[in-house]
């Protein structure tokens, strides 16, 4: 028996098990007390009205008659480029038949070893109608019209890579709809269909939510369209180390849902259900939402130019734990340490020294890393600030103009032929060169370290303070070299890495994407 079915039947046996003693006990009273007069007995309480009862609980449907009808299912499709792995996959294949394990059948669509990468023929028993022999990725999502032209809004992780996405609304229509422009750090997206006076949803003020209100979903979990589930705000503001601080409820939310609105009592979008806590890929009672004000923010930006444009003040922060606080005088562990300054960046430029604790962005309180990068990236480029740092016991104001985040030059939806980012930061990789004297005494003719780490570097367990001596088995000493290597490198295959660390050295292969 399944653990919630376990929990039913110690309820049943322990309500079965309370029975016996109350009838006991009520028959032992009987025996012993004579039997008033009907006339005297006290009347009974009257039982409390189910429409009172019912009247606590808040009653969804009339709000899902308004709400649901601008909310739209989505399907994407992906064509999954084959060939890139044929020779892994035969050598496989080799190895099973030498060791005499059965060799499954290899897959439709893949290609033969005698002529790897080839385009597919279509086999003589092949009955499939599909003239596209290409396997493809196929994704269910949600999304709410935020335009009655045509704009759709959803999650960028909906259709990030998409080749073909499809939105079907509620009246079973169904459009192919464009790729407006998509934004990966906060997660949203912005599609146009070709259909005009569609239903609209209103925005809500988020500012207004309270922890403990109900909130209600509207999406396509697992594909069941229009599926609706309610909760309760459960947190706001939530810190997952997101660009954005995030909506947490209880609200169940599972594949498919993503994209969709939160809703509150109202009728008004209040969040885009986005992302679940779980160990287990189900529904686990924590669900999340990027408030609508900053997502309606970065739609803005996507309707208006296709990308959206941030301000980068060119320094690498770290929290401030409560050692370093002690030990440099600030009291509380506060701010956002530099630990890092980009060379010829709007920090150097502002006077920034390594050490130095941010305390205050344009009058703004900064108590952590991540309050820093968001405040930052919520300001336009060109934009001057004011930092307020604590520097050697006391406390200096600097002014900065910041520059616009790399990433973001470039149109938030690539274009087919565009190239990929082939530097460190594809990688996660932060990387600084090793001086003379360092390379002298660790005995090293070649190698960079590492700065710090995130995305493909971090999951293949890279830390900071390692040293990398060789990219794909060619020696790298300055990070101009390093840089020629990974512009070499075949872009999304795993790159390889000879990484020393203490007194050891071992190989490292790095995934790319986001994983």
């Amino acid at each position: 028996m399944s653990k919630p079915f376990r929990h039913l039947a110690l309820a049943l046996a322990g309500a079965a098990a309370l029975q016996a003693p109350l009838h006991a006990v009520a028959q032992a009273a009987a025996q012993a007390t004579p039997v008033a007069p009907a006339s005297a007995a006290a009347p009974a309480p009257a039982p409390a009205p189910v429409a009172d009862l019912a009247r606590a609980l808040p009653d969804f449907s009339v709000l899902v008659e308004q709400a649901g009808p601008a909310v739209v299912n989505i399907r994407t499709s992906e064509k999954i480029k084959v060939g890139t792995n044929a020779q892994l996959d035969e050598q496989m294949r080799e190895f099973l038949r030498r060791f005499g394990i059965p060799v499954p059948p290899q897959r439709k669509g893949a290609p033969t070893p005698n002529a790897p990468g080839t385009p597919n023929m279509p086999s003589p028993d092949d009955d499939d109608d599909d003239d596209d022999a290409s396997p493809q990725r196929r994704g269910l999502g949600s999304g709410f019209v935020i335009g009655a032209d045509g704009y759709v809004m959803t999650n960028a992780h909906v259709v990030d890579e998409a080749d073909e996405v499809m939105v079907t609304l509620t009246d079973k229509r169904e459009f192919k709809a464009k790729v407006v422009g998509l934004d990966r750090r906060t997660d949203v997206a912005v599609l146009k269909i070709d259909a005009t006076g569609l239903p609209m949803l209103r925005m809500g003020d988020v500012g207004k939510l309270k922890v403990g209100e109900w909130v209600m979903a509207i999406g396509s979990p697992f594909g069941f369209d229009n599926t609706v589930t309610a909760g309760i705000v459960s947190a706001k503001a939530r810190d997952t180390g997101d660009l954005l601080p995030l909506i947490q409820t209880d609200v169940a939310i599972n594949p498919g849902n993503s994209g969709g609105p939160l809703l509150n009592l109202r009728g008004e979008v209040v969040g885009i259900n986005s992302q679940i806590y779980s160990q287990s890929g189900g529904f686990m009672g924590i669900s999340f939402a990027i408030p609508i004000d900053e997502a309606m923010r970065v739609a803005d930006q996507l309707r208006s130019k296709g990308r959206v444009t941030r301000g980068m003040l060119g320094v690498y922060p770290d929290d401030v734990s409560k050692e370093v606080a002690e030990a440099i005088g600030l009291g509380k562990p506060l701010g956002a340490q530099v630990t890092r300054i980009t060379a010829g960046g709007p920090g150097e430029k502002a006077g920034l020294e390594l050490g130095d604790v941010i305390t205050r962005f344009n009058g703004k309180p900064v108590e952590k890393a991540v309050d820093l990068r968001r405040l930052a990236a919520a300001t336009p480029p060109g934009s001057k600030v004011t930092i307020q740092v604590f520097r050697r016991g006391g406390y200096k104001d600097l002014t900065a103009t910041l520059e616009a985040l790399p990433d973001d030059r470039a149109p938030a939806t690539p274009e087919p032929e565009a190239p990929v980012q082939t530097g460190a930061q594809a990688w996660g990789l932060t990387v600084s060169e090793l001086t003379d004297a360092q390379r002298k005494e660790l005995k090293l003719s070649a190698g960079i370290k590492i700065d710090a780490v995130d995305g493909p570097a971090a999951r293949a367990g890279l830390r900071a303070g390692d040293l990398i001596l060789s990219v794909a088995n060619t020696e790298v000493k300055t990070i101009k070299q390093f840089q020629a290597v990974l512009a070499k490198a075949e872009k999304n295959k795993p790159l390889q890495m000879l990484v020393r660390r203490g007194d050891a050295a071992s190989f490292v292969v790095l995934k790319p994407g986001k994983g």
